[in-house]
């Protein structure tokens, strides 16, 4: 008797030719407590810098993203050394545009192709897990990260204000 298989999930854990991206557990708090309360790092985000409280929260959200969808937000890390570098992946946007690609990583990261590289993974991962469409939002003066969705295929698609800053929406379609 044949039985119904599930359509396979990706495995998790992504490698590059530099980076691992490795779906976040409770060890990985104290290094996300540091890049999501740094405003260099944050303070452009949605809901901007946060709380050691509610990056626990976020953490466990994730981790709950993670088991119910199949896919979500990894920490990036450096291969060779194994330094943190910062987040990539997919979310659930929460004003209903959609699954939208993220990152965010130290700014000693910028110049490198690391926010590049860990985009273009996540982006690829979330196609081969079934999505259609991936969207990601960048404010319009952020050059760096818009750089980067253009450079790994995303296109702008639609634009919206919020809090007084013209966002960027940018797609990706399968």
């Amino acid at each position: 008797m044949g039985h119904a298989h599930p359509v396979p999930m990706p495995a998790r854990l992504v490698r590059t030719a530099r980076l691992t991206l490795a779906p976040p557990g409770k060890e990985n708090l104290p290094d996300l407590v540091r890049l999501k309360g740094d405003p260099r790092v944050f303070e452009l985000m949605l809901h901007g810098i946060r709380t050691s409280e509610m990056t626990r929260a976020e953490l466990e959200d994730d981790i709950a993203f993670w088991s119910q969808r199949g896919y979500g937000t990894w920490c990036v890390f450096h291969t060779e050394s194994g330094e943190f570098l910062g987040i990539s992946g997919l979310m659930e946007r929460p004003d209903g545009r959609g699954i939208a690609l993220r990152f965010a990583l130290w700014p000693e990261c910028r110049g490198h192709g690391y926010a590049r590289e860990a985009a273009k993974a996540g982006l690829e991962f979330g196609h081969r897990a079934g999505l259609a469409r991936i969207i990601a939002v960048a404010w319009e003066n952020n050059q760096a990260s818009r750089h980067v969705l253009a450079d790994i295929g995303m296109a702008e698609c639609d634009a919206f204000d919020y809090r007084d800053r013209h966002m960027i929406v940018y797609e990706s379609l399968r």
